[in-house]
């Protein structure tokens, strides 16, 4: 196992503690009977340790609609930034992060106070909450939209560093049979997703006992949702207990020609959590997570030399997640609440109460 890199604290994590969680990050449902001979402990251990890790709020599985053929499990999304009046960021924040709608909510230092990622099933709907709902929040004083387009890396496929290179391939395993192309979401398969949406790990036999199904149809079904890409699994950590506990955002812009060369390799490089190419004068916007603050002006100067012709348009440091992928999370970023990430619901409809 790699030297541990977690934050320092009574809260840090423990090489074990990091350890699981990488694993988890891989194989997100995988047994612990499966994960004890990869990580060398046995899985009674490995089980204690995450239901305190869960307990805790410090870290999660959230199982989310998946990004299927392209789009995410055939949903519009949009990045929007926010504007809010002063003093009334806690107030619209906290609502906002009850929408169904509204996947992610991070308040951020710069031209915007927030940046949330809304999704729906359909651009209808889509429209529906940006051009109704979201205005209609007391506190907001402006929206501007973004569209991603190609999407190079999701946020769910940052890992941790704590397990070495035949660890993960142990995990991650032999690419099998071609994936399913993806068809369209039903009420059933809608109702596993949202019935795993909270715990990605919950056990089939539960799914079961409350879907009212056989064990047998949930496995399946649920293979079928995961191998085309319709259900999405993350294993998330509170970051401040991650070693890497700044999280920037960049609005990028590249030549066309270049763009997707350049927002490839940007990719490989670094702590790179999301990158993608939008709609917009900033046709690039990239997260990183980094060590410290002071490391910012250091990447930048990375860029010029590797894309002397990538200009740096906007840069933003989040100073509080309010919500991740459905979890409500605290000011230390641990785990708090989860809003059901029912994105085929109404967004004209009021169901922010769960």
């Amino acid at each position: 196992m790699q030297e541990s890199n977690a934050a320092p604290g009574p809260d840090a994590l423990d090489e074990l503690d990091l350890a699981i969680i990488h694993a988890l990050q891989l194989a997100p449902r995988a047994t612990w009977t499966e994960l004890g001979p990869v990580l060398g402990a046995d899985p009674v251990t490995l089980a204690r340790r995450w239901r305190r890790l869960e307990a805790s709020g410090a870290a999660w599985i959230t199982c989310h609609p998946g990004s299927g053929a392209g789009a995410l499990g055939g949903t519009s999304v949009a990045l929007v930034e926010i504007q809010v009046a002063p003093g009334r960021i806690p107030e619209v924040a906290a609502e906002l992060a009850r929408h169904r709608h509204a996947m992610n909510v991070e308040y951020l230092t710069g031209n915007r106070d927030l940046l949330i990622t809304a999704a729906a099933a359909d651009a209808d709907a889509l429209a529906q909450y940006l051009q109704v709902r979201l205005p209609s929040v007391a506190g907001i004083t402006g929206i501007r939209v973004q569209l991603p387009l190609r999407l190079y890396k999701d946020s769910g496929a940052w890992r941790l560093r704590a397990l070495d290179r035949e660890q993960r391939a142990r995990l991650v395993g032999v690419p099998r049979e071609p994936a399913p192309v993806p068809r369209a979401l039903d009420e059933a398969d809608r109702a596993l997703l949202l019935a795993l949406g909270p715990n990605g790990r919950l056990a089939t036999a539960e799914l079961a006992r409350r879907l009212g199904t056989s064990g047998v149809t949930v496995a399946r079904r649920l293979a079928r949702l995961t191998a085309s890409g319709q259900a999405g699994f993350r294993c998330e950590v509170a970051r401040s207990l991650t070693g890497w506990p700044v999280c920037v955002t960049w609005w990028l812009r590249a030549p066309a020609a270049e763009l997707d060369e350049t927002a490839a390799r940007l990719t490989a490089l670094g702590d790179v959590r999301m990158c993608s190419v939008v709609t917009g004068t900033a046709n690039l916007i990239i997260v990183v997570w980094l060590r410290r603050a002071s490391d910012v002006p250091t990447l930048e100067a990375d860029w010029s030399r590797r894309f002397p012709r990538l200009e740096v348009l906007d840069s933003a440091v989040t100073i509080q997640v309010i919500k991740r992928m459905g979890r409500v999370v605290g000011p230390d970023g641990h785990g708090t609440d989860f809003v059901p990430l029912d994105i085929w619901s109404d967004p004209l409809i009021n169901q922010d109460a769960r």
